[in-house]
């Protein structure tokens, strides 16, 4: 057995236990005595509830624009799911379709990096050390893109041209897959969380726009094989959704870390734009070629990337 199916089979333990007592609590057993629309709605007031306390903590320990970034990595990761809802009608897109989107993704993301988080980066890092910013924000890239590559070899994932392969027939292969969604999803975040923590509101509705974008075409790639191998059509949705959900982890992360300690944002923003060159350049672009030369996903490369670069041009 390989050290990655060991991993896997820890955290699948680990996730299942955590069910069990979920499962077992008397809350849960209450919410199973109630009609449907009972639960939604209990649900949704303590979820709500939760986020309204975690909301007013973040404003009276860090300010407003931690509250802005962490909503924006939210709604950015929610996208994923909204991406996931053909899946309620189709098993199945075409390779074309697929890859179109897939590679304006890759555009919108390549020029959100370029315009949102390393020019700015680069002009934020002169004015703290003159001169110097340039190699500030290559450093930062090169430990962001390190980072990845060193999580790409330790957790336990299979990567985005695996995707046909055996049609990710068996669970624990669609299970390593959304591994790699989220392990993505979570430099994403960062990103967004950075950018608002910049003080960069524009640049942080920009990533914000541009991550919610690229996510749904992730949505879709986890949800259509877990419908493939007999997942409740619903339920992959809300997979699907949940892997998204890493994003606000990540903004949170970065806003606040910014924030709090100034004189990183730069070695920061760096990080954040080569951990996304890592993502596009290792999986997206990749996946998009993996059947041999798509020149949809090239146009569509070029047009997401001329979209995003008048948006920002426009917010500018």
């Amino acid at each position: 057995m390989t050290a990655n199916a060991t991993l896997f089979d820890s955290l699948k333990n680990a996730l299942e236990h955590a069910v069990n007592t979920v499962v077992a609590s008397k809350f849960y057993q209450y919410l199973l005595t109630q009609s449907v629309i009972k639960r939604i709605a209990m649900l949704t007031g303590l979820g709500l509830l939760a986020l309204s306390f975690l909301m007013g903590s973040l404003y009276l320990v860090f300010g407003k624009i931690v509250v802005i970034g962490f909503v924006a990595s939210i709604l950015a990761g929610l996208a994923t799911g909204v991406g996931a809802l053909p899946a309620l009608f189709f098993k199945k897109i075409s390779n074309n379709v697929f890859n179109s989107i897939l590679g304006a993704a890759a555009g919108v993301m390549l020029a959100a990096t370029a315009f949102s988080l390393l020019v700015p980066g680069i002009e934020y890092a002169n004015q703290l050390w003159p001169g110097k910013g340039i190699y500030l924000i290559s450093a930062g890239m090169l430990i962001g893109a390190w980072f990845l590559h060193a999580a790409d070899k330790h957790l336990p994932h299979v990567h985005f041209d695996s995707i046909d392969n055996d049609q990710l027939n068996t669970l624990n292969k669609v299970g390593l897959f959304i591994m790699a969604i989220t392990l993505h999803n979570f430099p994403e975040g960062l990103s967004v969380g950075v950018s608002f923590g910049a003080d960069q509101m524009k640049n942080g509705f920009v990533l914000a726009i541009a991550v919610a974008l690229q996510n749904i075409p992730e949505g879709l790639a986890v949800a259509l094989p877990l419908v493939g191998i007999g997942v409740n059509k619903w339920r992959a949705v809300g997979i699907a959704t949940l892997t998204g959900l890493v994003e606000p982890i990540g903004g949170l992360l970065g806003v606040t870390m910014v924030t709090v300690i100034e004189p990183i944002m730069p070695i920061a923003m760096g990080f954040a734009g080569g951990a996304m060159l890592f993502v596009i350049s290792e999986e997206i672009i990749p996946e998009t070629h993996s059947k041999g030369r798509s020149r949809y996903a090239t146009f569509a490369l070029m047009i997401g990337f001329i979209i995003m670069m008048i948006l920002d041009n426009m917010l500018g």
